[in-house]
């Protein structure tokens, strides 16, 4: 049970961490190609997929267009063109089986959330992510629907992270004061974003570490 804390105790403490923000891929859940389409596809391709850096498949620029707002129906008809009908079918599938591909929460996020709204701090999601598979995760993670106080999504908004608009976008609909947020992020070009317009940005490794910044930063939990 979350304790009956006032919703000003946080706020009025001067110079202290109100609200905290997380992005979802690779911070609040794990993203991975491998259970989606291992089975399905060649074990090389996938394996290649996973570690591939370069993006040879094109399946990033891709999900990138989705995140930034494009329909599934526009992306797969360029990405036909350009990598051929067997790719296509992969691409395809993978976006068909999403879920699949979100195989659990990052160990321990669960319990520093709850920790978060417990002791009476803002938790809010900031993510780049398809209108069309976001409801995947609050689906399949129910227990993120309830934490999070709310949730901006890229491809609804049509705007993405590390771009200031989309932060600004969340400042303004949380009701949050910049200096006093903390967003944490696995890609260090977005806690770059963040930290441009006065977010206190934290590269994410795992739940301990968020928590010793968490604390490092005066957040009692």
């Amino acid at each position: 049970m979350m304790n009956n804390v006032d919703d000003n105790d946080v706020a009025n403490r001067n110079g202290e961490i109100h609200d905290v923000m997380f992005d979802f891929c690779g911070v609040l859940v794990e993203l991975n190609y491998r259970p989606c389409l291992l089975g399905h596809f060649p074990q090389k391709f996938v394996d290649t997929l996973c570690a591939d850096e370069d993006d040879t498949y094109g399946f990033f620029a891709a999900e990138a267009r989705m995140d930034a707002g494009d329909d599934f129906a526009d992306v797969i008809k360029d990405y036909r063109k350009q990598y051929g009908d067997d790719l296509a079918k992969a691409f395809t599938y993978y976006i068909e089986h999403y879920d699949d591909a979100l195989p659990k929460m990052i160990d321990g996020m669960e319990a520093l959330l709850t920790d978060l709204r417990e002791a009476g701090y803002g938790v809010w999601g900031l993510t780049n992510w398809s209108h069309e598979t976001f409801h995947l995760a609050f689906e399949k993670f129910p227990q993120l629907e309830r934490l999070l106080q709310d949730t901006v999504v890229s491809g609804v908004e049509k705007m993405h992270k590390p771009n200031a608009d989309i932060f600004n976008l969340a400042l303004s609909r949380f009701g949050l004061d910049a200096a006093q947020t903390v967003f944490f992020d696995d890609t260090q070009a977005n806690v770059d974003g963040a930290k441009a317009v006065g977010i206190q940005g934290i590269h994410f490794n795992d739940a301990s570490d968020a928590r010793k910044e968490l604390r490092r930063l005066g957040v009692k939990i």
